[in-house]
């Protein structure tokens, strides 16, 4: 029986490692794509080498032509400009949405069934963009946001606690930006509220911290953005896809009357499964919660508004 098929296009930091993380789980064979010619040619050839000491058994292909992507399962987009310190998301717009409605047009001719996630900053945008670009059904199209913000949630909560992080779980909506809305009701270790744990002026600074969790890394690095964690993020959606998992996580998905939104795309729970995304789950939000999602989703919508005049 032969293994799914997974396209990643952009062969840098965040695609090379999501295309190392989806071989070294054994969910699918990869093709990783680049314009850079030799460039995602010489990472698959190096991961392939490491197979043997890891011991996992995957194909890994790297190309400069999209049309090796024929047949994939699931397309991930991370090719595009990372930021650099002083930059906000929304500053890539320009540039990255060239990048991407190429791609989202090659994905469009040469694998008309895919799941498509993007990951590519403005990345509630670039969905935006990828759905209209390939005509493809809402529940095939997806960006990774909401598994990365919460994650970096998780992780400064369980720095806060000094726990393991495999006891906290959380909960991140809105858009990929510093409008994002963590829900600290919604997290808990353990199963306990951390409203129980932490006070609630520590509670804001570490949502504050989760906010600004990419501009904080890229401030450190300097001469690029996280890839650790996205990568992370996105093959984790990847693995529920094709093993039909069902897991409940955040995305960026388009809202058609659900939180009150319509035609935009924002972060909120959903389940994924073979079809992608198989359901939105609405959650019982305060007036207060439901306020800064719509104002989360008024960001989205003015940037894709600005696309438009691009």
């Amino acid at each position: 029986m032969s293994k799914p098929k997974v396209a990643v296009f952009g062969a840098g930091h965040v695609g090379a490692t999501t295309a190392q993380r989806i071989a070294e789980k054994e969910l699918a064979d990869v093709v990783l794509l680049d314009i850079v010619e030799g460039l995602p040619q010489g990472k698959t050839l190096d991961m392939a080498e490491a197979a043997p000491v890891e011991g996992y058994d995957a194909k890994l292909t790297g190309t400069n032509h999209n049309s090796l992507i024929a047949g994939a399962d699931v397309v991930v987009i991370t090719a595009g400009v990372a930021r650099k310190p002083g930059m906000s998301r929304d500053d890539l717009l320009a540039i990255n949405a060239k990048i991407v409605g190429g791609i989202a047009d090659d994905v469009k001719e040469h694998a008309p069934d895919a799941i498509v996630i993007a990951v590519t900053n403005p990345l509630d945008v670039m969905t935006h963009l990828v759905l209209d670009r390939t005509g493809f059904a809402p529940e095939r199209v997806m960006g990774m946001a909401g598994v990365l913000d919460t994650a970096r949630f998780r992780s400064f909560i369980a720095m806060e606690l000094g726990v393991s992080v495999k006891d906290v779980q959380a909960m991140v909506l809105g858009g990929h930006g510093d409008s994002m809305v963590p829900l600290p009701r919604y997290a808990t270790v353990g199963g306990v509220p951390i409203t129980q744990l932490l006070p609630a002026e520590r509670i804001e600074q570490l949502i504050d911290r989760t906010r600004k969790g990419g501009a904080e890394i890229v401030g450190l690095l300097k001469t690029g953005s996280a890839y650790y964690a996205p990568s992370a993020s996105a093959v984790t959606m990847v693995a529920s896809i094709l093993r039909d998992e069902r897991r409940l996580l955040p995305a960026c998905v388009r809202l058609d009357g659900q939180y009150g939104l319509s035609d935009v795309f924002a972060g909120v729970p959903v389940i994924l499964g073979e079809g992608g995304v198989e359901m939105i789950v609405e959650l019982e939000l305060t007036d207060d919660e439901l306020a800064a999602l719509h104002t989360s989703a008024g960001h989205v919508k003015e940037a894709i508004e600005k696309l438009r005049t691009l």
